[in-house]
């Protein structure tokens, strides 16, 4: 059972349990996840591979016919509701795809098999299945969360609340999505539950390159309690030539440091390939581990993983022909020496052989190199902000927009006309309700920080002008006036 309320005064619990999120977070760090059921032989083995399954829909005003006044519902109930158009005929199957690993995993079990999935479910999500009634898909998510005769077999992973991307979400408004996911996290499944989370998973994959943000974003995982975070190959670089990681199977470590010469660092699992669903929906990684052999790592022989994440129910293949491809490669790979494991356990097994994040090679944000051979780290924010200038002039390529999943999408250009209210709404709670200090135990700090943080979701960015886009600016006007009426 949980120990905190999931839902109160009609709003996701998303803060004022902060000390109990953080025991939660430090309590488990150190427990195994390596032994036990399902263990598998590390020594023995010549590759593994690892999948994860990204879920996500957004909060919508659109519980009603005038958008100034509809309620705040989720998009899948929106679907579900009005499969009369365009793609909405989908919703029945979205829903069964965010139920079915609660199925297929302890079927497996039972089996006498060894399956590994690693989730990330966001927040908008998880609150929306709620509201439209859909607890049938959270009860079958504890099953496989809670229970101990398949938890460790599946791997949560976290996730900013709102689905906010990081390179262009305020730095104070992105923690607050950070512990805001743990705590309604929590709230469902229990803290223990949440103690079992070590791993973050960013939306989009869009990882800061500006220094200064970049840290921000890696010292929030950290003091969060986060162990390692999940980053696309052609995000990051390596410092000392500006080359995308040479040996992508294995860990890395993520080091960002600002104008003013601190430095943050993390362990970066890096996925590999591009976005398309189909990688994940027919298991194409564990076909490429299959093809490789151990590699030598700090002087000692490791097998390597491949790891891969995809929308989880997003396309044809992942939604009809993700389960049986699923089922076959774990029947077929339970037992033999390229197995499915999840990166926290493949992470524990490393660290029993000695090898410590120091031994990691490093990386850094694309296009970090370009910075620091203009300048050094403690030059300030001033001289940054020169070099980042000089560097947009003398060649068009250069951007301080980040990287995401395919590397080709600005999360700032063209949205200026929903950029601007985020950033107002953003400004507002930052004055009435962090420089006084508000209490965030209380209604009116949740039911702000719900409307800011719904507000900031990628979705807005995502699918161009147009509908997205009125609601995104709806939503942040009402998270305005919440703001002015209720801190008045």
């Amino acid at each position: 059972m949980s120990e905190l309320a999931e839902i109160i005064q009609g709003v996701p619990n998303v803060a004022g349990a902060e000390e109990q999120v953080a025991r939660a977070m430090a309590a488990d760090a150190t427990k195994g996840l390596s032994g036990g059921a399902g263990a598998v032989d590390f020594g023995q083995i010549r590759a593994a591979c690892a999948i994860a399954l990204h879920m996500h829909q957004p909060l919508i005003p659109a519980g009603g016919g005038d958008l100034k006044t509809a309620a705040i519902i989720g998009n899948l109930q929106y679907m579900m509701e009005h499969q009369d158009i365009g793609d909405n005929h989908n919703a029945p199957v979205f829903a069964w795809c965010y139920k079915r690993m609660g199925e297929l995993i302890p079927q497996l079990i039972h089996e006498g098999k060894s399956p590994r999935v690693m989730l990330e479910y966001s927040g908008t999500l998880l609150y929306g299945l709620r509201q439209m009634g859909r607890d049938d898909v959270l009860d079958a998510l504890k099953g496989i969360t809670c229970n101990p005769d398949y938890l460790w077999a599946v791997e949560w992973l976290g996730m900013p609340w709102g689905h906010p991307v990081a390179p262009s979400t305020p730095v104070q408004d992105y923690r607050l999505h950070v512990r805001a996911w743990q705590q309604h996290f929590a709230a469902i499944f229990g803290l223990p539950a949440l103690g079992r989370v070590r791993g973050f998973s960013p939306a989009e994959m869009a990882l800061p390159n500006h220094p200064d943000v970049a840290y921000e974003f890696v010292r929030t995982l950290r003091d969060c309690g986060y162990q390692w975070v999940l980053v696309q190959e052609h995000s990051v670089e390596h410092p000392e030539n500006g080359w995308h990681p040479q040996r992508p199977h294995l860990p890395h470590r993520l080091v960002c440091t600002n104008s003013e010469g601190e430095s943050a660092s993390i362990i970066a699992i890096v996925k590999t390939q591009g976005s398309d669903t189909k990688l994940v929906a027919q298991m194409q990684p564990w076909y490429e581990a299959s093809g490789l052999h151990r590699w030598d790592l700090a002087g000692k022989s490791v097998p390597p993983l491949v790891t891969q994440i995809a929308d989880g129910e997003n396309g044809g293949v992942m939604m009809n022909e993700f389960p049986g491809k699923y089922m076959e490669v774990v029947r077929g790979a339970s037992g033999s020496d390229v197995p499915l494991m999840n990166v926290s356990e493949y992470l524990e097994y490393l660290a029993g052989m000695g090898i410590t994040e120091a031994d990691l090679p490093v990386i850094q944000p694309l296009l970090q190199h370009k910075l620091w051979e203009r300048m050094a780290p403690g030059d300030g924010p001033e001289r940054l902000a020169a070099v980042i200038e000089e560097l947009k002039a003398s060649d068009h390529r250069f951007h301080m927009d980040g990287g995401s999943w395919t590397n080709n999408l600005s999360w700032v250009q063209g949205y200026d006309n929903v950029l601007g209210p985020m950033e107002e709404a953003s400004a507002l709670f930052n004055e009435k309700v962090l420089v006084p200090g508000v209490p965030s135990n209380e209604h009116r700090f949740r039911n702000a920080l719900f409307h800011l943080m719904s507000s900031q979701t990628s979705c807005y960015r995502y699918w161009g002008q147009g509908l997205w886009t009125d609601y995104g600016r709806e939503i942040c006007r009402r998270t305005a006036e919440i703001l002015r009426h209720d801190f008045a």
